[in-house]
């Protein structure tokens, strides 16, 4: 990431070496910090990361800092030269998507467009592609760690001596975990509720179609606890993560314009459009949540307790009683299988503290197979469900073991195999690759092991 000052000495520098590159005249002008092969660290990204670093960390010195961050910038660059001799590359269209999250992540972080540009000092055009530049890189150097460490495995002997070496005091205490499966039942006659939360809602609209503030009222009537303490203003986002029902609404409305009531998982919202740009939008909304009765959640635990008693009876199944009763779309197929509501792990085991405080307190006191007490709680939308839950399996609180923990130890042990691999790659490519440091740096001890030439 260069900035204009930079170019221009590189420019005055070519202009001066009658055409000759400067790493082909092996020579460093004052920008630059480092050579490495055809690589060029430049000194004002050195100290564009050490000030960024410098805001978060102010106990290790200025000097230390710089020292570190050259050395990071050092190992990306020998990677980066390693990609150019085995041609790997990867073009900006594959890193678009990536681009298009960043920059509008730092936009929403920074406030605005204005706001982004007047923190780094650069255009939009400058910081896009600056990021772009480091997304790239960041691909590529990807791209040859996996070519250097393809093909690692850690063997079952390996994997001993590694657990071996371990200190005994050094030996982490794995937190217990629990696999549960769950019958749950939504309030009997929701529909009732949710007309109600309708109606409600459509009154809210009415006041602020006759002139009533937004904010205002979301700070009145919100029940997005989140956001209905600044009139329900939920800052720039992008339309996927949004509910698509709430993005449509969003993305279809003009500046200060009021949504028709949207349904989504969560309740019913009203939106208001306070500002677009490009593909984000910052939006008001207030939220209704359809309200259960007494005499509903009375039938429902009602319910709840005849269907357990059945199981208890061994009159009926859990699964089969999952399949035939519960509401709780991700379990129920699977005879009540409770699993991580993330779709990239979809994992059956939990740390009694991931689940909700409800939860957490009926499982806490069973006993492998045991089935809870009925209970009323919320679901991942947090809207009212009532649920049984049944304790699958456990593994108490331990210190770790090869017999319990093998997959997450083997997980460990491979990325320290890797970074040896790493390390050792990087001692040898220093060997062989042509290393300029600027004589500013050369008190960094580091540059040591092998840097210096």
């Amino acid at each position: 990431m260069m900035r204009s000052g930079s170019r221009l000495i590189l420019i005055l520098a070519g202009i001066l070496l009658s055409g000759m590159s400067v790493i082909k005249s092996q020579m460093l002008v004052e920008s630059v910090a480092a050579v490495v092969g055809n690589e060029v660290v430049y000194l004002s990204d050195i100290e564009s990361m050490v000030a960024d670093l410098r805001t978060r960390d102010r106990k290790t010195s200025i000097d230390d800092l710089r020292c570190n961050v050259l050395r990071e910038l050092l190992i990306s660059k020998l990677f980066l030269d390693q990609a150019r001799i085995d041609s790997i590359t990867v073009s900006d269209n594959e890193v678009e998507g990536e681009l298009n999250a960043r920059m509008n992540d730092a936009i929403r972080r920074a406030g605005s467009e204005e706001a982004l540009e007047k923190y780094f000092n650069k255009s939009m055009i400058e910081i896009q592609r600056d990021i772009r530049k480091a997304l790239v890189d960041q691909e590529i150097i990807g791209e040859v760690q996996r070519n250097v460490a393809k093909d690692l495995k850690v063997t079952p002997n390996e994997l001993k001596k590694f657990f071996a070496a371990i200190p005994k005091d050094s030996i982490p205490v794995i937190p217990q975990k629990v696999e549960l499966s769950i019958i749950q039942l939504d309030p009997p006659e929701n529909e009732e509720n949710k007309a109600e939360a309708r109606q409600k809602l459509l009154d809210i609209r009415s006041q602020i179609l006759a002139g009533k503030s937004f904010s205002v009222l979301a700070i009145m009537y919100s029940e997005d606890p989140s956001t209905a303490s600044v009139g329900g203003e939920r800052g720039y986002m992008m339309r996927g993560e949004l509910e698509k029902p709430y993005a449509d609404a969003a993305f279809s409305l003009t500046k200060n314009t009021v949504s028709k009531i949207v349904e989504t998982p969560f309740g019913y919202h009203i939106i208001q459009l306070i500002d677009r740009k490009g593909d984000m939008v910052n939006t008001r909304h207030i939220l209704i949540k359809p309200k259960v009765k007494p005499y509903q959640t009375t039938r429902a635990i009602s319910k709840l307790d005849s269907i357990a008693d059945l199981i208890r009876r061994d009159s009926m199944t859990f699964e089969t009683a999952a399949l035939k009763f519960s509401t709780h779309k991700d379990s129920r197929i699977n005879g009540g299988k409770f699993v991580s509501s993330d779709p990239s792990e979809r994992d059956t085991w939990f740390l009694l503290e991931e689940l909700n405080p409800e939860m957490y307190v009926k499982v806490r006191d069973l006993k492998v197979g045991e089935i809870s007490e009925t209970f009323r709680t919320t679901d991942e939308n947090n809207n009212v469900v009532f649920r049984i839950v049944r304790l699958d399996s456990e593994i108490p609180a331990h210190r770790a073991n090869l017999k319990d923990d093998y997959q997450n130890l083997y997980n460990v042990a491979l990325m320290n195999k890797q970074s040896k691999t790493y390390d050792d790659w990087i001692k040898k490519k220093i060997e062989v690759t042509y290393i300029k440091i600027s004589d500013e740096f050369k008190s960094c001890d580091f540059l040591k092991k092998g840097w210096l030439k």
